[in-house]
């Protein structure tokens, strides 16, 4: 559909993105609500430090893994034909994850997961950006994506401690959080319009075909290996936080489980008014100087949070202030910041390359070294681990080149 088109149909853009944005929230539901309980099934099932952050990097990887074949994929054969399936069987295993006796099941079905949640990213975040008009492109894609920390970060942390006291175990809130992916995924079969054929959103870079064209020609274009690097570090910063700050809390900080539910739902508040309000502005003042401040703001509060004790109304605005800059330029990267940089054809591919190779060393190797360091030296250390990636992350983006339609050239105006 061409965006001069005066018959643009907002009305199926917002139904769409709501539904995708629901979704994506119900992959973060899914894939984190495993973190507050943690420190539970630790005692249940003799895990340890370092299992932690083996099956949090089990899932990564294979959501990484995922995230490259699937973006390809559905550049060939459409974006329903991937979303809805991946919808139906990571809410199946996210229920399957209660029936684990051990970190050999918790492993396999996590990875089983991460595939299945690999698969839905790089193509609803395409999904997305076909069924929105491109001025509004930035604003839809960030809130697309802010359901991710809403749902998966803001809201599980606080879902599953409360759920501990009305639920004779933990096994159960896998079951329970399970329920509501059935749902989505009919609402998106009665809804999602196939969109990847449809005419491509004005772009920097000439159009192509996506038949015969290889994962390494994306490559050819500077701001996807800038973006890959960036989605590394700054998933490095994300996901060691993530992981590892709910053990943190209560074994080196000695907080309570609810006091802990309470802080880890920054995380989430943090990232989804982030993933709406950064991108939004990336929009007006351009990608790269929003992008740049981003992980700058990010350093210095994960840096704080390193010299906090245990203040739970302190430690709440420091998580929530970083994770509001962190997940914002994760958004702004993943979305509006590789989509711009490619042919329209090649979007989820080149969507699934930044976030498959950011999630397996980024959000895969990360943690499993975070667990390392956790069991040999202190859990505390990890933090630094997560400063490091946020640092790194400031440098990667300085090297970005603008893509924002309102800076490099002029859009008609939005007839709807």
């Amino acid at each position: 559909m061409s965006v001069s088109n005066s018959r643009w149909d907002s009305r199926y853009e917002c139904k769409a993105v709501l539904l995708l944005a629901l979704g994506f929230g119900l992959v973060g539901l899914d894939r984190f609500i495993i973190l507050p309980l943690f420190p539970t099934m630790m005692r249940d099932l003799g895990l340890d430090y370092q299992d932690l952050g083996n099956i949090s990097a089990a899932l990564a990887i294979a959501w990484g893994a995922a995230s490259i074949v699937m973006g390809r994929v559905s550049d060939r054969i459409g974006r329903r034909k991937v979303i809805i399936p991946a919808v139906l069987l990571f809410s199946l295993l996210a229920g399957f994850s209660g029936l684990a006796g051990g970190v050999a099941a918790l492993l396999f079905i996590r990875v089983a997961m991460g595939v299945a949640e690999g698969a839905f990213t790089p193509t609803s975040i395409a999904a997305t950006g076909e069924a929105s008009h491109p001025k509004r492109l930035g604003m839809n894609m960030g809130i697309q994506q802010a359901f991710f920390p809403l749902l998966g970060l803001g809201l599980a942390p606080i879902l599953a401690t409360q759920l501990l006291l009305v639920l004779p175990s933990w096994r159960w809130v896998f079951a329970v959080v399970a329920l509501p992916g059935f749902i989505v995924a009919w609402l998106l079969y009665r809804t999602l319009r196939e969109t990847a054929a449809l005419a491509p959103r004005p772009s920097a870079v000439q159009p192509v075909k996506a038949e015969g064209v290889k994962w390494s020609h994306t490559l050819k274009h500077r701001n996807i290996v800038i973006n890959i690097a960036g989605m590394l570090v700054m998933q490095m910063a994300l996901s060691v936080v993530a992981v590892m700050l709910p053990n943190y809390l209560t074994d080196f900080l000695h907080l309570g489980m609810q006091q802990m539910g309470f802080i880890m739902s920054a995380l989430g508040l943090g990232g989804f008014f982030g993933m709406v309000i950064m991108p939004t502005l990336s929009d007006r003042f351009g990608r790269k100087p929003v992008a740049v401040w981003c992980c700058l703001a990010t350093a210095l509060c994960i840096g704080l949070l390193t010299r906090t004790g245990a203040e739970p109304v302190q430690l709440f605005i420091l998580l929530f202030l970083a994770m509001f800059f962190n997940f914002g330029v994760v958004c702004m990267i993943v979305g509006p910041m590789t989509s711009e940089s490619v042919p329209a054809a090649l979007t989820s591919t080149a969507t699934g390359l930044v976030v498959g190779i950011g999630e397996v060393f980024g959000g895969g190797v990360a943690p499993a070294i975070a667990g390392y360091i956790a069991l040999h030296y202190g859990i505390e250390y990890t933090l630094y681990l997560s400063l490091g990636g946020a640092v790194a992350g400031l440098l990667v983006m300085g090297l970005f080149r603008e893509t924002a339609p309102s800076k490099v050239h002029g859009l008609p105006q939005v007839v709807s």
